[in-house]
């Protein structure tokens, strides 16, 4: 599969969530929209620890986490630049660049090692499960929860499919 098509899933879908998190206004939605921002949080994290780690350089963190939670806009921000900034790089590499095997130490200290391609699945795979979560924090907030599985997004990018 082209990771490009990938990857616009990807920034579609937390879009969707961002979109959706925004919408939680109501005193009773408070906890949903704090669990939330946790969960973007540490995604945005993991996206520029990764992206460090593709990268080269040193690692901007040192947690998958933090006690003090940006705002919104801020992990909406930084969530969106992550993205765009993958679609690049993934779009940048050969399919031998694609295989290469980075290594890297995790936050825990522990050694990692993973292809280039399995970096971007990961970061992937990732969100979809942090979406997932919120998602269901948005469902017990009576919140308004997206629909944000791949064959949504792909009918909606190419309705032909729908022939």
């Amino acid at each position: 599969m082209d990771f490009t098509n990938i990857l616009e899933y990807k920034h579609w879908s937390d879009r969707r969530i961002l979109d959706a998190v925004a919408q939680l206004t109501q005193e009773e939605q408070q906890r949903a929209f704090d669990f939330a921002r946790q969960q973007l949080n540490h995604m945005v994290r993991v996206e520029e620890l990764f992206q460090s780690r593709l990268r080269g350089v040193a690692d901007p963190h040192d947690s998958t986490n933090t006690e003090h939670l940006p705002a919104l806009a801020e992990l909406e921000a930084r969530l969106m630049a992550a993205n765009q900034w993958l679609l690049t790089y993934a779009r940048s590499l050969s399919p031998s660049q694609l295989k290469e095997n980075i290594s890297f130490t995790f936050v825990d200290g522990k050694r990692g090692r993973l292809s280039r391609e399995e970096v971007i699945f990961h970061l992937i795979n990732h969100g979809t499960y942090h979406r997932g979560a919120i998602g269901h924090a948005l469902d017990l907030a009576v919140g308004k929860r997206p629909a944000d599985t791949y064959n949504v997004f792909i009918h909606a990018a190419e309705p032909e499919r729908r022939n």
